[in-house]
């Protein structure tokens, strides 16, 4: 029984801690914001959340322009990824399984995949034609955004 009394202590500064690192929504229940961002040679200006969802599926795979599309996305378990997948998918990212085994057959292949915001940035930025999504806050020049979900703060340079 003592032992049970020691741990609790423990185990709250643990949970305090993991919340403090994980984050919080600034409103409890309300979505987390995210943007799409592609770089300056991108010819478009503005997407629907139609037209976001053809280009994730890659049911769409070229500007325009002609040039081709490159989308990433975050990982499965990152916050982000899962609401831009619910927003702009219509479904959770472990939904999504059942759709790629599919569009694998018909020589289709799922975004790649980067560890991070920082990541999906710096791959946007330098390569022509990508198109990503984060969350943090809304990107600096080159960088644009073409959708915005909620409301986000200007990066600090």
């Amino acid at each position: 029984m003592r032992r049970a009394a020691l741990s609790r202590p423990l185990a709250l500064r643990t949970l305090v801690c993991l919340a403090a690192l994980l984050g919080t929504p600034a409103r409890a229940g309300e979505p987390a914001a995210f943007a799409i961002i592609v770089g300056p040679e991108v010819p478009v200006h503005h997407l629907s959340l139609a037209e976001a969802a053809r280009i994730f599926e890659r049911k769409q795979t070229v500007w325009s322009d002609g040039h081709r599309i490159h989308p990433v996305n975050l990982p499965p378990a990152d916050p982000t990824r899962r609401q831009f997948s619910l927003t702009v998918l219509g479904r959770p990212p472990e939904a999504l399984g059942a759709y790629w085994r599919e569009r694998y057959f018909h020589g289709v292949l799922p975004p790649h995949v980067l560890a991070s915001e920082n990541a999906v940035r710096m791959f946007v930025a330098g390569t022509p034609g990508a198109i990503g999504y984060v969350a943090a806050c809304l990107p600096p020049p080159p960088l644009r955004a073409v959708l915005t979900v909620g409301a986000l703060p200007d990066c600090k340079p």
